[in-house]
């Protein structure tokens, strides 16, 4: 029982927040404090930024803000980055206020979308915000969750277009994972929304405790079950253990030789994915993730499972499983079905398994996640994209290897991606611990894995450039000025400014050095400083000199070298074997670039020369017989040949070169004319200058001299300040710049008619769209043939290197793609005119699909002939929709709109139709 204090200040809270004491009565567990303090301050007023582990709970605070929008007869925006998270968000707040309090907006739907509050991807946000669109009236709070996003190399600018974009008058509820630097983001939220609000929770609400299976043996990997690992956590002695002996050769490897032979498994066996399973059942250890990065890994499981017979549901479990799954699946045809696997997909359910990724069609995805939320699936193999998605805890997770394709190669995961996948384990309210595990492979290093599960930095890196649909589109709304000064408020900056930080310091403390230096430096007699520039300038000139005259020597010493042959008697100038020697081989073979003769010296020795053993050209001071077969490895030969030269170094006269060495040793060339003029002019402007006769001089030259390189040390740090300060402003201009010498903008910085449509285009491709619109390129296409042309714009190969020659459609858009292709080379041309690198090369891979969908061709032959899974033949589409909506829109009056509009309607049917409320 709570104490009178509790009592007492329980009841204060309640009165500074009434709206928050309604808002912990929906709910049946007590908010945790970060919670508490998070809801406070939005009820306060303040924006706030929540960072937390997933599955903390910190999506309280947005379903806060939601509740007091309604409260205060104000709208709440819930924004998420994808479209199956925003609705599965429309549903849970359906639930709890009704279907007439939510809407949803997804770009390709709308349902009640002028609700108070209304659930939206952060795109579509972001085009209203551009179009001034009316339902932005009367919106006092944005939810921004998944925030971590706007370090996403595509998507992430948007993030931060929306939080520089909106109203002063709305407050900003931002969700992120746990993120090292959240202070640094929060401080950039403050100064451009005003308070806000900063709280980081590192502490899971459910402890996650940290395993590797060996085999069947599931072993902890530290040594310490605190469930909460930190960098300081010991790993497992006994899974050192396992290492070490992993490592050592067993007796059959060192039987068959050290190369001999392949080596046999690790000790234990890798476990089957049914095993790993298995063992999991056994321990009373499912729901489990199974992170596999492969999709047909995740579907190849599930058949694995299936073959061995797994079964983890009772009969009547599978009953319920089966209605559900035939029910959601109901209105899609049995020919089409039988092409998406629906019967294989069904069985598996029933068994309590099943795959999750990308490749599925959206509603096979949704009844997975359906199914495992309410803990009827009870094993869900699954690619990364899952731990980025929805809300889908289990008890479990597990890691199949620590290897993954990132899309360009195979690379370890990162502490961060670690974090993310096993953040699914341990449902809160259901499990008191959640389990991540890691399947052991040969060469693994248990310490390395306590690394990636121990560690704790995982910075926040914005991804912002600006984009030519934003630029007409701020230019339009503020001007290329007042644009230019909010782009320099975005975080990217912000991030970029703060690493200048450090170097303005640097350049302040050397700016005072030279105030230091420059005052030691003066001289009565007069300007000491300009002196010690003259001063400079000479010695750079002689310097300069004295560099062309050792390139020069450099170059003639190499001549004389080479028109060295077998039995030239040369004077080594200097180096050990300094003296008279005797050419066996010139060495001008060599594969170096410069000869390396090989001699034998007086006393005997052969050896190899270099130019280091010559300061200046060699000449021939005679010449004697060396045998033919002789032999430098050779004591005796060497003593004979040695013994000969000795008695000929009597009549030599070194200073009198031979015939064939006469005149190659005239020294450096001299100095040009005007180097010359030039060092003189300046050494008789030291010698009248007032400060050459002062008796201090060669000490306030020393000051000098420092001043000089501390100057050249405060230049550098300037340009390094100058690179990274005003980066996204410059970027912009460079933007402008493009548009404004294709037409898009005039010269007075106004947006023009072109400019106005490709406000419309907010693809990737912005840019190449709106040149096809404005060059007529599309206009005389049917629906069918437009989707095909628009289709390149679009797609994107996963793996653009393995891609073969994709099937390309028929008529008359063949030209019009190689049309689009022609203008993007042009504009990919001008873009390097500008430094700039937006615009991908248009990808044909998709066109035919395109194309024969929108005729009315089959399911089964388009995934075959393109070899696309259902789900992204699926997401293709969407994007190919979203795309052509935004050309009927840009495209005014003409009959481009009709025609973009009819391959709307034409793509628009059978899976593609069926998948309208999903990603």
């Amino acid at each position: 029982m709570s104490s009178p204090s509790d009592r007492y200040a329980r009841f204060r809270a309640e009165q500074q927040t009434p709206v928050l004491a309604d808002f912990r009565a929906l709910y049946d567990f007590p908010l945790d404090d970060f919670q508490v303090r998070a809801c406070e301050a939005v009820e306060a007023g303040d924006g706030v930024l929540v960072a937390a582990p997933t599955g903390s709970g910190k999506t309280i605070v947005g379903e806060f803000a939601v509740h007091l929008a309604l409260h205060q007869r104000r709208k709440c925006f819930y924004t998420t980055p994808i479209k199956a998270l925003s609705n599965q968000k429309f549903n849970d707040l359906v639930r709890r206020y009704g279907p007439d309090q939510v809407g949803l907006l997804t770009g390709d739907n709308t349902v009640n979308g002028e609700a108070p509050i209304v659930v939206m991807t952060t795109e579509v946000l972001r085009n209203m915000l551009y179009a001034g669109s009316p339902t932005l009236s009367g919106l006092g709070f944005v939810v921004m969750d998944e925030v971590h996003y706007l370090a996403d190399r595509m998507r992430g600018a948007v993030w931060e277009e929306v939080i520089i974009h909106l109203p002063e008058s709305v407050a900003v509820v931002s969700l992120s994972a746990t993120v090292s630097n959240a202070e640094e983001f929060g401080e950039w939220l403050g100064t451009v929304r005003g308070s806000t609000t900063t709280i980081v929770e590192e502490k899971r609400p459910v402890p996650l405790y940290q395993h590797v299976m060996v085999g069947r043996r599931l072993m902890d990997l530290f040594a310490d079950r605190t469930g909460f690992a930190g960098p300081d956590s010991e790993v497992n002695p006994r899974l050192l253990e396992v290492s070490r002996r992993d490592d050592r050769p067993r007796t059959s490897d060192r039987q068959r030789g050290r190369g001999g032979g392949r080596r046999t498994p690790p000790r234990g066996g890798l476990p089957t994915r049914f095993e790993v399973v298995d063992k999991l059942d056994e321990g009373a250890l499912l729901p489990a993730i199974y992170f596999i990065f492969s999709r047909v890994g995740c579907d190849a499981a599930v058949q694995q499972c299936l073959a061995m017979n797994l079964r983890l549901t009772t009969p009547q479990e599978a009953n319920e499983i089966r209605a559900f799954v035939e029910e959601r699946c109901a209105h899609i045809p049995d020919a089409d079905l039988f092409v998406l696997g629906y019967h294989d997909f069904l069985e598996g359910l029933t068994r309590g398994v099943a795959a999750h990724h990308a490749g599925m069609l959206p509603t096979f995805k949704e009844c997975v996640e359906e199914l495992f939320a309410v803990g009827r699936c009870r094993v869900v193999f699954a690619t990364e994209t899952l731990a980025l998605g929805i809300n889908m805890p289990a008890r479990s997770v597990v890691i199949e290897k620590l290897v993954k394709w990132n899309g360009e190669t195979h690379a370890d995961i990162t502490p961060g991606e670690y974090t993310q996948l096993t953040g699914r384990a341990g449902r809160r309210g259901i499990d008191v611990e959640g389990h991540g595990v890691v399947l052991w492979s040969t060469g693994m290093n248990p310490k390395a894995v306590a690394g990636l599960a121990s560690t704790r930095t995982y910075p926040l890196r914005s991804s912002f450039r600006p984009s030519y649909n934003m630029a007409v589109n701020l230019v339009q709304q503020v001007g290329r000025d007042t644009a230019r000064r909010l782009l320099e408020s975005s975080f990217a900056q912000f991030q970029a400014d703060r690493a200048v930080v450090g170097l303005a310091r640097e350049l302040r403390k050397a700016e005072e050095g030279l105030e230091g230096y420059a005052e030691a430096a003066q001289c009565h007699l007069g300007d000491f400083m300009e002196y010690s520039r003259l001063r400079r300038r000479l010695g750079d000139l002689e310097a300069t000199a004295s560099r062309a005259r050792r390139a020069d020597r450099r170059d003639e010493v190499v001549r004389s070298l080479e028109e060295l042959r077998p039995g030239d008697v040369i004077e080594v100038p200097k180096g050990k074997y300094a003296g008279l020697a005797v050419v066996i081989d010139p060495g001008n073979r060599s594969d170096r670039h410069e000869p390396r003769p090989q001699v034998v010296t007086a006393d005997r020795h052969a050896r190899r020369l270099s130019l280091v053993d010559f300061d200046r050209p060699v000449r021939a001071l005679t010449r004697m017989k060396v045998p033919r077969n002789f032999n430098a490895r050779n004591a005796q030969s060497r003593r004979e040949l040695a013994i000969n030269l000795s008695r000929r170094a009597g009549s030599l006269d070194p200073g009198a070169p031979s015939q064939r060495g006469r005149g190659r040793d005239r020294g450096g060339p001299p100095l040009g004319a005007s180097e010359e003029a030039e060092i003189s002019r300046i050494r008789a402007e030291l010698r009248r200058h007032p400060c050459h006769s002062c008796e201090d001089r060669e000490s306030h030259a020393r000051w000098a001299d420092r001043h000089g390189k501390l100057q050249r040390e405060a230049n550098a740090l300037r340009r390094r300040i100058e690179s990274r300060t005003n980066t996204v402003a410059r970027q912009f201009d460079r933007v402008c710049d493009v548009l404004t010498s294709l037409g898009y903008l005039d010269k007075d910085d106004q947006v023009t008619d072109h400019g106005k449509r490709l406000k419309r285009i907010y693809t990737d491709m912005d840019l190449v769209a709106a040149e096809c619109l404005r060059a007529g390129v599309w206009d005389r296409l049917s629906p069918a043939d437009l989707a095909a042309a628009l289709s390149v714009l679009v797609f994107e190969n996963r793996r653009p290197d393995d891609a073969s020659s994709p099937r390309m459609p028929k008529g008359p858009v063949r030209e019009v793609i190689a049309r689009t292709v022609e203008l993007w080379a042009d504009l990919d041309k001008l873009e390097k005119d500008n430094r700039l690198d937006f615009l991908r090369e248009p990808d044909l891979g998709f066109a035919w699909a395109a194309q024969r969908w929108a005729e009315g061709g089959k399911l089964d032959e388009v995934l075959t002939v393109t070899d696309l899974a259902a789900g992204d033949f699926v997401r293709w589409m969407k994007q190919l929709l979203d795309l052509a909506g935004q050309v009927a829109d840009a495209a005014g009056g003409t009959p481009l709109r009709e025609t973009a509009r009819g391959t709307v309607a034409a793509l628009r049917r059978g899976v593609v139709a069926y998948s309208s409320l999903t990603d």
